[in-house]
């Protein structure tokens, strides 16, 4: 692993890095399934002050939820002016390099917790 991947990891760990069409991308994922990711790319675009925010809102996302929940839905209004910045890409020409991924699937997935009972038999 690199050390900016590597720093970037430790620093802000719920930052992802993909590779589609030979290209790395950077940013949150909002959702990832069988057939596409959607995740908010952080374009040269974005301003210092947008930087902050983009992180600030990953920072509280990843530290008081949990992590399971997309971070649009999350932080809500906060995270609105990120929305033009959400891409799509297909799962085919998609590969997750690092970082954490978000599917509404485990969120829907029902935990059942198993009990064993032993019956015992005194003499």
């Amino acid at each position: 692993m690199s050390d900016t991947k590597q720093v970037l990891q430790e620093k802000f760990p719920f930052l992802t890095i993909i590779s589609h069409l030979d290209r790395e991308y950077l940013g949150i994922v909002q959702h990832a399934d069988a057939a596409f990711v959607h995740i908010y790319v952080m374009d040269n675009t974005f301003s210092d002050e947008m930087k902050r925010e983009f992180l600030a809102c990953g920072d509280t996302w990843w530290w008081e939820s949990n992590r399971q929940i997309p971070i649009n839905m999350f932080v809500r209004d906060r995270f609105m002016i990120f929305k033009r910045y959400l891409r799509i890409f297909s799962m085919k020409e998609t590969e997750i390099l690092q970082g954490p991924v978000v599917n509404l699937k485990d969120l829907m997935n029902k935990r059942v917790k198993r009990r064993t009972i032993q019956l015992v038999k005194h003499a």
